[in-house]
């Protein structure tokens, strides 16, 4: 049986851009086995869209909050999501923010 499938955005502020921060959420994704995507935003931010178990999304933010080596993050906004089937299948990196 599978779980119960949930999506999360979420917006993390600090240094994370040109720190690895967007290969550092996508090993960590893809070790939880989650779906959906990591990029830089124009105002600093990095988003992620993550779908799958509330657990391993709870684990993916608190993973966030850490972040890389380099990175400092001052904060980490989420909110409910719709579930993107077009993002459903794996974890990429995007780069069209």
């Amino acid at each position: 049986m599978h779980e119960k499938q949930n999506a999360k955005r979420y917006y993390v502020s600090g240094m994370v851009q040109g720190v690895g921060y967007r290969y550092f959420v996508e090993r960590a994704a893809k070790h939880l086995k989650l779906a959906g995507y990591v990029r830089n935003l124009r105002d600093g931010r990095v988003e992620t869209y993550a779908i799958g178990p509330a657990e391993s999304l709870s684990t993916l933010r608190q993973t966030l909050e850490r972040g890389p080596k380099g990175a400092s993050v001052t904060g980490v906004t989420e909110e409910d999501a719709t579930i993107e089937l077009n993002h459903a299948d794996a974890f990429s990196i995007e780069y069209d923010a």
